[in-house]
């Protein structure tokens, strides 16, 4: 066996040992956010809000809990991208998980308004904003140990494993509920909701043991031994790759749309339509399954077609779907939400599973976990914690979702302009390095041909 074989085989060895902790890790990470989301569609609102409120307030209050973590998120962003950056990938994701896991566990043992009174909403918004920092720290971190790792040219399709967290999370979370949505109502309301907040603290010691095995990346020890760690990350994306880091925000609203679906729908059809609890997460269950599948197929038409085109025939679609899922739901019909809601999903499914890669391309090694989490972290703190706010308030000032449906095409519009904009500074061929990655290979030549000339005796070479 040629030692050029085996080295091959060993870097495909360690990318798929970093793909599947990068999934297991995310999956454990979302499972805990998503199961929050879920939560405050059908327990919160009447479980840590005086009971005086009409439903309608409640359920808005709830999802304004809901968007304290995502204003939390670009916090962790910042600082564990600084982390990232400075000491490595690997580290601070066994952090972010600890803290996640704390705060899921916490809000299940947490006292209710009726026993606490206003203390109970006011713990609930700090745990939740600690998941916010956990997570908003975590994302950035797990597609880069994953995407860092790939071989050669293949960053954007082993940055899938660590988007495929996100459907697996949501989907384990869903199906939590599901099963505990047979309990009558009052065990449910007083008990049941809880049991999926506390199983978290099993995950968490699994996730623990995967992570810890885990390896830096490539790119980030090739940093470290060169010792070009920045100062402060942060300062360096804001002073050098700000409008990156705005069109990397700008093109992931249409990642958020599955808070239209998961969290608002699941209060809708669930309070105001008649729907089951357990049957409309049925429905919400089969859409995910449907994610998981498409997701990774999203990377792989971006690795190998021009990233615009595959952009175009991710997006497009979704324009008109994503409206029309809400008046499949509206007919109150099993069969007819759950094919609006699948059809829907696909689209945005698959631009999720390509964006996190196309992202990484993005920013320089040295900064890359900074910019990256930045980027996404300011569309959440925006958009996602908002998306079941303004839905709800929508549909609280109208009594119609036509608004609600108008406010998820807008998601896709505003999505297309930004990634075709941040594709033309970064490139569009899939094999070939962006923009950021050719720099840090020509640094690194430079570099190369200045020692090899100094070793030799010969002049310095300069830039």
């Amino acid at each position: 066996m040629s030692s050029s074989t085996a080295t091959d085989k060993e870097i495909a060895r360690k990318a798929r040992k970093a793909g599947i902790a990068s999934f297991i890790g995310t999956t454990i990470e979302w499972y805990d956010f998503y199961i929050y989301g879920t939560a405050a569609a059908l327990v919160f609102g009447k479980v840590f809000f005086s009971d005086e409120l009409s439903g309608g307030v409640a359920t808005l209050l709830a999802f304004v809990t809901l968007w304290a973590g995502f204003l939390a998120r670009p916090l962790g962003g910042i600082v564990f991208g600084h982390l990232g950056d400075r000491i490595g990938r690997k580290n601070t994701l066994v952090i972010t998980l600890v803290m996640m896991g704390i705060a899921t566990v916490g809000i299940g043992l947490l006292p209710t308004y009726a026993q606490i009174g206003m203390w109970a909403p006011i713990l609930l918004v700090l745990l939740r904003v600690l998941q916010g920092v956990a997570v908003g720290g975590e994302w950035g971190g797990a597609v880069l140990i994953a995407s860092e790792n790939a071989p050669k040219g293949k960053g954007i399709l082993y940055s899938a494993f660590a988007q495929q967290g996100s459907p697996a999370g949501n989907l384990l979370s869903t199906m939590a509920f599901f099963f505990l949505a047979a309990l009558p109502t009052p065990q449910f309301m007083m008990w049941g909701w809880r049991i999926p907040f506390l199983l978290s603290g099993v995950l968490v010691v699994i996730g623990m043991v995967i992570r810890l095995k885990l390896e830096e990346s490539d790119a980030m020890k090739a940093v470290l031994a060169r010792n070009k760690t920045v100062k402060l990350p942060i300062k360096e994306v804001l002073r050098k790759h700000w409008v990156l880091v705005l069109l990397g925000a700008g093109a992931l609203p249409l990642a958020q749309v599955t808070y239209f679906k998961n969290t608002f729908a699941l209060s809708w059809a669930t309070s105001e339509l008649g729907y089951e609890r357990g049957t409309f997460l049925a429905i919400i269950a089969i859409a995910l399954v449907v994610q998981f599948i498409v997701q990774p197929f999203g990377a792989v038409l971006v690795s190998k077609i021009d990233m615009r085109k595959a952009m175009l025939l991710m997006i497009v679609p979704e324009l008109f779907l994503m409206p029309a899922m809400f008046f499949a739901i509206r007919t109150e019909t099993f069969a007819i939400a759950a094919i609006g809601m699948c059809l829907a999903t696909i689209p945005h499914s698959m631009f999720y599973g390509a964006i996190a890669g196309i992202l990484a391309r993005a920013f320089p090694a040295n900064i890359r976990y900074s910019g990256l989490s930045l980027a996404y972290q300011l569309c959440s703190l925006i958009v996602g914690g908002g998306t079941p706010v303004l839905a709800q308030w929508l549909l609280n000032s109208s009594g119609d979702v036509t608004g609600v449906a108008i406010a998820a095409a807008c998601y896709a519009a505003v999505s297309l302009v930004c990634t075709l904009a941040l594709l033309k500074r970064t490139g569009y061929d899939p094999k070939a390095p962006s923009v950021a990655e050719q720099s840090d290979a020509d640094e690194l030549a430079l570099e190369q041909a200045n020692e090899a000339a100094a070793q030799s005796g010969t002049s310095r070479i300069h830039a």
